[in-house]
């Protein structure tokens, strides 16, 4: 990629990123909710509480409420978005690439689709926020093991 196709992705990316903050989806606890999990990060004070609704092996609802930076929160957003409606396996395998694409640094083309998440991926370069936008998903994988073992 050039120079300049790389700072118009990088726009795209805040931009994105922002949307989520700024509009966040899914935003409010599910009532009620067969999970709920807090999840906090010492480090930057970043909270988040993630709620889930379960109805026949899918996430009929989920919802957060959190208070953190852009990055906690947009990446909340986003994995709310895309969960919702999903079956626990499809929500198990996309924490596992989401994962593998912020904390293993794997190329988001080798991980399949995943939606406005990959504009998360220009975090890998500030090892200290990849916390920031692991901790919904943290949550999220300890509310699952709390409702399905």
């Amino acid at each position: 990629m050039s120079a300049p196709d790389a700072a118009v992705d990088d726009e795209l990316f805040r931009e994105i990123l922002l949307d989520h903050y700024r509009h966040p989806r899914h935003h409010g606890l599910v009532t009620p909710s067969d999970a709920k999990e807090h999840g906090h990060n010492p480090l930057c004070g970043d909270e988040v509480d993630i709620s889930l609704r379960l109805r026949d092996g899918r996430l009929e609802a989920v919802g957060f409420e959190g208070q953190g930076c852009s990055i906690s929160m947009a990446s909340a957003s986003m994995m709310a978005e895309e969960i919702d409606g999903k079956s626990l396996a499809e929500v198990r395998d996309l924490i596992q690439r989401f994962r593998g694409l912020l904390v293993e640094g794997r190329d988001p083309g080798e991980l399949g689709e995943m939606g406005d998440l990959e504009a998360l991926t220009g975090v890998r370069r500030y090892v200290a926020r990849i916390k920031c936008a692991m901790l919904p998903w943290t949550a999220l994988e300890a509310g699952l093991e709390k409702v399905n073992g």
